[in-house]
């Protein structure tokens, strides 16, 4: 399966410029460039989607470029947006900035710039001055041209800033810039940017001659099964700093995605190969409850964006609330397991005024019914007497009371 094939295969193209000319530029190898914007201080599993394009281009022998946009950043890509986004100062700016780049630079390889470079577009737009701005660029887009944009033509009802309408303008001038000082004959991008990669292309040709060897192509914004938009939890974004969301809450989003969507994603997310892909979703739907396309997703993600020492640990703590076994946990793997549900109770409680006060039970009854019937365990040891206190002793990292009720629930009492 040649590149483009493959790419297509893993749903990870949408949109090109002139398919043959691109089936064609593929075979030899290309300098071929992505922007990533740093509006926040992580990028996020959406953003990875391009971040593995790029792998699989480098892989292919490629060279790859990842511009992070400083300058661009400091304006903001209307590109699906409905409203105006609020201006980052510079320091906030230039703080992502360099955030993203080390993310970038964990999963690129840059160890020769004739394989991969990561680049600010602030260090050419910032020597730019306005005029020479208008005069050298601007002159090449008609208003008629920009107003046609899709990004453009969305926001006119609503209202659009000229800062935000010159975005495709700067975005354009990255691909010339590129080209001219880096050879960057291809720019790929999600969906979302097709009018802003077109500008790039259609001011090359004008500057540099119709003929002029350059091409485009985008990805597929990735959908969940039911058409929400890929990269949304109940908590937010996920992140790919494991601090902003846990390689732990990583593993479990992806264990959970349904049958449709892991067969998606095994494509998208993994270098599995295509025979090994459909051999996992042959032997998945033999035994659907056993969950193994999702389980070897969560393996093969977690390992790759985090680590694989990140991936054990993400997998004992699954084992310990499997089990019950409790108490081998951190008091970081708590806040990050139970940081929705934690509630904090007064010291020196009862066990059954426990269970009232975290929602574990309803009443006096139900909590001493529950208690009585060896339901409940406390930091992984079953308890029976509803009048025990529960003295510092029970408690874990001294402060702790991980409470389970039947099998599944779980709930969390912080004594202070």
């Amino acid at each position: 399966m040649n590149l483009f094939d493959e790419l297509q295969y893993r749903g990870l193209i949408k949109d090109y410029s002139n398919e043959e000319n691109i089936k064609e530029m593929l075979k030899t190898p290309q300098t071929i460039y992505c922007g990533f914007d740093p509006s926040a201080a992580s990028m996020h599993m959406g953003n990875f989607v391009m971040i593995m394009t790029l792998m699989r281009l480098q892989k292919a022998g490629h060279k790859i470029i990842a511009v992070v946009g400083g300058a661009t950043g400091m304006i903001g890509d209307p590109s699906g947006k409905s409203a105006e986004r609020n201006l980052l100062d510079k320091h906030a700016l230039a703080h992502n900035t360099e955030q993203i780049r080390s993310q970038l630079a964990k999963y690129l390889d840059l160890s020769d710039p004739r394989k991969g470079e990561i680049v600010n577009n602030y260090d050419w737009h910032g020597k730019l001055n306005v005029l020479e701005f208008l005069r050298d660029y601007g002159k090449y887009f008609t208003i008629n041209y920009m107003l046609a944009k899709d990004t453009v033509a969305r926001r006119l009802e609503t209202g659009i800033s000229y800062a935000e309408f010159s975005y495709m303008l700067l975005q354009a001038v990255d691909f010339l810039h590129l080209y001219e000082h880096y050879g960057c004959t291809m720019q790929i991008g999600g969906s979302d940017q097709w009018g802003n990669l077109i500008s790039g292309l259609d001011l090359i040709r004008k500057v540099k001659g119709a003929d002029t060897k350059v091409e485009v192509m985008t990805a597929h914004l990735l959908t969940d099964a039911e058409g929400n938009k890929f990269g949304k939890s109940v908590e937010g974004a996920l992140f790919l700093d494991p601090k902003k969301f846990s390689a732990y809450k990583l593993y479990q989003y992806f264990y959970n995605v349904s049958d449709a969507d892991a067969d998606k994603y095994l494509k998208v997310f993994t270098f599995l190969a295509k025979a090994e892909i459909e051999a996992i979703m042959k032997e998945h739907y033999d035994a659907p409850h056993r969950r193994l396309a999702q389980t070897r997703l969560a393996e093969e993600i977690v390992a790759l964006v985090h680590s694989k020492e990140a991936l054990d640990h993400a997998r004992e703590m699954s084992a310990a609330l499997f089990s019950g076994d409790v108490k081998e946990l951190s008091a970081e793997d708590i806040i990050d397991l139970f940081s929705q549900t934690l509630v904090e109770v007064a010291p020196l409680l009862k066990l059954e005024d426990v269970l009232i006060a975290i929602k574990a039970a309803t009443s006096k009854r139900e909590a001493r019914e529950f208690i009585r019937g060896n339901s409940i365990s406390v930091n992984g040891e079953r308890l029976t007497d509803p009048d025990l206190i529960l003295t510092n002793d029970y408690l874990l990292h001294n402060k702790y009371l991980i409470i389970r009720r039947g099998k599944k629930n779980y709930f969390v009492a912080e004594v202070k």
